[in-house]
């Protein structure tokens, strides 16, 4: 798959690390250090994997300057080996070959007379460009795709099979989004007549996902009911979320997997939620915000820190409890104990 080799010595001037071992041993691909051979380059990022380093048959693993080098071993040292294995990648990467063997627009694709297609953009196989949608230079659409009426899709994104971007949607620069996400789902959205019936309110407003923001697979971004659920620039959404109507994510965000934000909620800067977070809607979040996997966040967290539990609570506070709750039965049972001593003393008194 990768077409190029590289001398450690030119690893070394690329990745910016200090190498140890042998500089002209050559390197054509990357792999985890279990499946690693001689031609590979991996990485230690996590000191429990160590063992494994040293069985290893990797030709060089990139390791930061803690980690003992082994004699007779090739090393590249990092401040940060996951993100100067990771620059390796990229290099390697550009040399692969492409994602899909079409090029142009596939002769099986829909395209509506007013929609607008860059000259360098693509358009795969069997997907639908509705009215007066807009696809910018150097973007691929997969297999598949959905591009409802008036969205625009900015340069350099990459929209895998069975996406769907639904009407009105905006998509910066150099978004992916991952297959079988949809954007701009109508949010969810009822209210009950005289009868209990529940009456769907229509949602007429957008979806925008600014630039450099990634979609996962299955995620679903619901449109605002007026205005628009927006995903500030460089977010990062893992597979299976659930935004719902009128969100507003902020910049630098992570959400992973099973994530689910209710209606109207907001959150800065640089917030990290965890796997399976349930948060409720009209809420806020502050720039700095970390909640832990599995919690409820019921209402506001203003201040930067670590939260988590449910309801979610500041993350110290959270561990005590948890504490606490592990050795109840012992707290019962020292009740029960310090309340027969109680009654036999007031029966001595007495």
């Amino acid at each position: 798959m990768f077409q190029k080799q590289f001398t450690l010595l030119e690893l070394a001037e690329l990745t910016k690390c200090k190498l140890v071992g042998n500089p002209q041993h050559v390197i054509n691909h990357v792999a985890d250090l279990e499946t690693a051979s001689s031609e590979d380059a991996s990485f230690l990022a996590n000191p429990r994997y160590e063992q494994l380093m040293k069985r290893s048959e990797a030709g060089v693993v990139f390791i930061d300057g803690k980690t003992a080098v082994i004699e007779g071993r090739n090393f590249l040292i990092a401040d940060d080996p996951s993100r100067a294995f990771q620059v390796l990648v990229e290099i390697f990467s550009q040399n692969a070959q492409e994602m899909t063997g079409f090029e142009g627009i596939h002769p099986t694709a829909v395209i509506h007379p007013t929609a607008q297609i860059a000259p360098d953009a693509h358009i795969g196989p069997y997907s639908v460009i509705d009215k007066y949608a807009k696809v910018s230079s150097f973007t691929v659409i997969g297999a598949h795709v959905m591009v409802g009426p008036y969205s625009t899709i900015g340069e350099n994104c990459y929209i895998h099979p069975h996406v769907t971007i639904r009407e009105r949607c905006f998509i910066g620069n150099r978004v992916i989004i991952q297959p079988g996400a949809v954007i701009g789902s109508c949010g969810f959205g009822y209210t009950p007549d005289k009868q209990g019936h529940h009456i769907k309110l229509n949602q007429v407003g957008t979806v925008t996902l600014e630039d450099d923001v990634e979609i996962g697979a299955n995620t679903t971004i619901d449109r605002s009911r007026f205005k628009t659920t927006r995903i500030r620039r460089g977010t990062k959404i893992d597979n299976l979320v659930q935004i719902g109507h009128g969100v507003e994510v902020g910049e630098d965000n992570i959400i992973i997997g099973q994530t689910g934000i209710a209606g109207s909620t907001k959150t800065g800067k640089h917030v990290v939620l965890a796997g399976q977070v349930a948060v409720a809607g009209h809420l806020k979040l502050g720039d700095g915000i970390v909640v832990a996997g599995c919690s409820g966040v019921s209402k506001s967290l203003p201040k930067a820190g670590k939260y988590g539990g449910i309801p979610a609570l500041p993350l110290d506070e959270y561990n005590r409890n948890a504490v606490h709750l592990r050795n109840i039965d012992k707290y019962a049972a020292r009740l029960k104990e310090l309340e027969a001593r109680l009654a036999k003393l007031e029966a001595e008194e007495a």
